[in-house]
């Protein structure tokens, strides 16, 4: 991964024509939001997700990864494969409380 240089950005945000696009549909993040976290100063995939909850969704990130990727790569003007990809946290899916219990049923005693 490439080392990525943190400066102030000099100029102002402009938005963009697509900039209400929703990327992210599981949180309802749009390519302006992401745009303006990068223009924030979020320079990885982990930062914005962190900022936006990008990829935290029901799909974790499985439909819009790849464009939220390419969205902060084109902001910085980097190429997508130095950005990494988004840190995996348990659960990766939703999961009922009951199954951490001790999966104990309930007994009737006679």
């Amino acid at each position: 991964m490439a080392k990525i240089v943190r400066t102030a950005n000099k100029e102002p945000f402009k938005p963009q024509p697509d900039d209400d696009l929703i990327i992210c549909r599981c949180e309802e993040i749009t390519k302006g939001e992401i745009r303006q976290a990068v223009h924030d100063g979020m320079r990885t995939m982990n930062e914005v997700k962190r900022y936006l909850r990008c990829g935290m969704g029901l799909c974790q990130g499985q439909t819009c990864q790849k464009l939220v990727k390419g969205i902060i790569a084109k902001e910085l003007a980097m190429n997508p494969n130095d950005l990494g990809m988004i840190q995996g946290r348990a659960p990766v899916r939703p999961v009922e409380i009951h199954t951490y219990s001790n999966n104990v049923t309930d007994v009737k005693e006679d």
